[in-house]
């Protein structure tokens, strides 16, 4: 994540000495008091782009402006935010990092940014967002690259205006939130954005231990001997062909009696050929980005824990790597896993649901009174909902509702989809209790039927990640690869989560 140091203090912008000052404009709105003042010290020069429709402030467009010494700021960047009774703290956010973006593209390394006029309802949720813009948007994956000079710039600090002392606290304290969200999110990133040679399941496993060494988290790892007699027979079959082999990791955040316990599942298939059902060799490289919900889990859980978020967290961590062998695990095999349900392997690329049910078979001996599980389970909910939406099914509508509403207010957002007994005949086996894949319909569905079996009557929900947590191409605050999704929905959620009911 980029070394950027966030200074919070009052002032105004016309008043402000700085390399570069962000001057944010609203498209059909009138300018600001502020903006007035810099216009006609820069003799009209903005309110003249804005008439002969030299610049028109959309969303996340721009425009340098030289100051020539007629106003403290040496430069200025008319920064567009759409229109603003569309504003939203997403918006800021998109924003923020395109400023932040091309203010490091200019080699320069310090930028203020006022945060009026554009506070929303909250100053701490401006500041929050402010903050997960910058960071988010500066982000670049360089550990095996050597850039070139030009490509070594850096940003290095960013001063944040607030009109009145009253302010300075609480957009203080949003600041600090949203650099340790953004954090968490990076950290994810780097994980899903690491080669399959080096992370491994044994890699993730000593990134957990560390993890729980800085934060005081209490770990276990089961692998090998201990992995069979607890009976993970999914985790087992999806890593027997590997060289690497599978292992299971929990981590556990708080005490039972110290709010709601929430268990946390991530799918952690560290790269996935499909096994005997080998993939197609097209975009194979990407499925390095498999065990994204593991990295997720890990990233929401490190960004909880300094929250210090007063819930009693388990983050379980099913690690596997998916390989062709002569060891490996072949279509019409009939496996048992955790709690003794038999599954009959129609492919073996239908492994993720093996390790997920296996590790949600486990959550279910802490009585969680909630269970979610992240994976990058299925290609068809890419087809079905793209990469702006995460998929969720799940057996507990205040679960759901609270994860929705979670969603929009991160903008990480879900879309449900049914869980309808009539999906479960599609994966009944007649030589086991179940399939591991359907007919080829209804694949995110089929998937999310698989993972209810594990669960019984515990409130659960399912998000599939596939379409969200890569992208292939940059957007205004991810670059291709691994975005961090997830991170900022859990923490969201369970920050601002109250009393689950009891099971009825």
């Amino acid at each position: 994540m980029a070394k950027i140091k966030i200074r919070v203090k009052t002032g105004t912008l016309h008043k402000e000495p700085c390399e570069i000052g962000v001057l944010c404009l609203f498209e059909q709105s009138p300018l600001s008091p502020v903006a007035k003042v810099l216009d006609k010290a820069l003799g009209r020069a903005i309110s003249n782009l804005l008439k002969k429709g030299e610049f028109k402030p959309g969303l996340n467009k721009s425009y340098l402006l030289h100051t020539y010494g007629k106003v403290p700021a040496k430069r200025l960047l008319l920064l567009g935010l759409g229109k603003k009774k569309d504003l939203s703290f997403d918006k800021l956010r998109q924003a923020t990092a395109t400023a932040a973006r091309e203010t490091r593209d200019l080699g320069l390394k310090g930028l203020t940014l006022p945060l009026y006029p554009i506070v929303l309802n909250y100053v701490s949720k401006t500041s929050q967002s402010v903050a997960e813009g910058l960071l988010l948007g500066l982000y670049r994956f360089e550990r095996f690259k050597h850039p070139e000079p030009e490509e070594k710039r850096e940003l290095e600090t960013v001063t944040l205006l607030v009109e009145g002392a009253r302010q300075l606290g609480e957009a203080k304290r949003g600041v600090r939130r949203g650099e340790t969200i953004a954090e968490a999110a990076c950290f994810t990133r780097d994980l899903v954005n690491l080669p399959p040679n080096e992370a491994t399941p044994d890699m993730l496993t000593r990134t957990a231990r560390d993890a729980a060494r800085r934060l005081g988290l209490r770990v276990k790892v089961w692998k090998g001997d201990a992995l069979k007699k607890l009976g993970m027979g999914g985790i087992i079959a999806v890593g027997k062909g590997s060289s690497n082999p599978p292992q299971f990791v929990t981590l556990e955040y708080g005490t039972r009696g110290r709010g709601d316990t929430v268990a946390l599942v991530g799918k952690g298939v560290t790269f996935d050929s499909g096994g005997i059902s080998i993939k197609p060799s097209r975009d194979m490289d990407k499925m390095k980005g498999d065990m994204a919900g593991a990295a997720t889990v890990l990233g929401a859980i490190r960004a909880l824990a300094r929250l210090k978020v007063p819930l009693h967290i388990i983050g379980l961590l099913p690690l596997a790597e998916n390989m062709p062998s002569g060891t490996a695990s072949r279509p019409g095999d009939i496996i048992t896993c955790l709690g003794g349900k038999t599954v009959e392997i129609i492919t073996t690329d239908a492994e993720g649901r093996l390790i997920v049910g296996d590790a949600l078979a486990y959550a279910r001996r802490y009585k969680p009174r909630a269970m979610i599980d992240l994976a990058t389970l299925t290609g068809a909910c890419v087809v079905a909902l793209g990469n702006t939406a995460t998929g969720m099914l799940g057996n507990n509508e205040e679960l759901k509702k609270r994860i929705k509403e979670a969603g929009e207010a991160s903008w990480e957002r879900v879309w449900e989809l049914p869980l309808w007994d009539d999906y479960d005949e599609l994966i009944k086996s007649d030589i086991a209790d179940m399939k591991n894949a359907g007919p080829g319909v209804a694949g995110a569905i089929t998937g999310a039927c698989f993972l209810k079996k594990f669960v019984e009557d515990s409130p659960w929900v399912h998000l599939d990640i596939a379409g969200t947590a890569w992208a292939d191409k940059s957007g205004p605050y991810w670059k291709e690869g691994g975005t961090g999704a997830g991170v900022r929905l859990l923490v969201e959620l369970l920050s601002r989560w109250s009393k689950f009911p009891a099971r009825k």
